[in-house]
């Protein structure tokens, strides 16, 4: 078999990997979507049931990154862009691992503080925010077994959601720090806010990642 068959072969098979990641992360992210409420409610046994599903996803995703590490070792230095490949399932890992943090310290503040001045709503808001861009990643990976201009057109909108989640989490961490005066849910709360921003630049990168395998393609 030919070399560029060979790297063919092994980049289709990353790019199943990397489609079975971030659906993954997907579902992970969708049940971090839902812990505001179940908090408000306070609802700990369907808290405890998603805080596990959430850290099974990421083992799950933390083994997909090790099969797509052993794949492109296996084809070595015939691959091009095998850096990026690596790099792109790397960060959708790290973007796993934060959906874990997020939601820990999520599930440690007090459905009251939630409440204050509405705090729910817009922290709800910030992550569906991060769930449509990660929702856009996954449209990218199925486009690139295809066309590359509707990939690389996805990846620009992908761009543009992490814009508004920025926008979106200035706002929620003044909003923070003017409503919560206890020190340990002030602490939780900006964490979870933050790490939610930090998840939403990792998206980025992921966006960045796949714009240039879809030109390599």
């Amino acid at each position: 078999m030919y070399s560029g068959e060979l790297e063919v072969q092994a980049k289709r098979k990353a790019l199943a990997v990397l489609q079975d990641e971030i659906n993954r992360i997907l579902n992970a992210v969708r049940d971090l979507s839902s812990l505001p409420e179940l908090i408000i409610k306070a609802d700990k046994a369907e808290v405890k049931q998603v805080l596990e599903r959430i850290k099974n996803t990421e083992d799950e995703v933390e083994a997909l990154r090790r099969k797509i590490t052993r794949e492109i070792a296996d084809v070595g230095g015939l691959m091009m862009n095998r850096e990026n490949l690596l790099n792109t399932a790397y960060t959708m890992d790290e973007i796993a691992g934060y959906i874990t943090g997020i939601a820990f310290k999520l599930s440690n503040i007090k459905g009251a503080t939630l409440k204050k001045e509405k705090i729910e709503k817009d922290l709800s808001e910030l992550i569906e925010q991060a769930v449509d861009q990660i929702y856009k990643i996954n449209e990218i990976v199925r486009a690139m077994g295809g066309n590359a201009t509707v990939a690389i057109d996805l990846a620009h909108e992908a761009q543009k959601m992490e814009r508004m989640v920025d926008e979106k989490y200035r706002s929620l961490t003044i909003k923070v720090l003017d409503e919560v005066t206890t020190t340990k849910e002030l602490m939780l709360l900006k964490d979870v806010v933050e790490g939610i921003e930090e998840m939403s630049d990792k998206c980025l990168q992921v966006s960045d990642s796949f714009i240039l395998l879809a030109l390599s393609l």
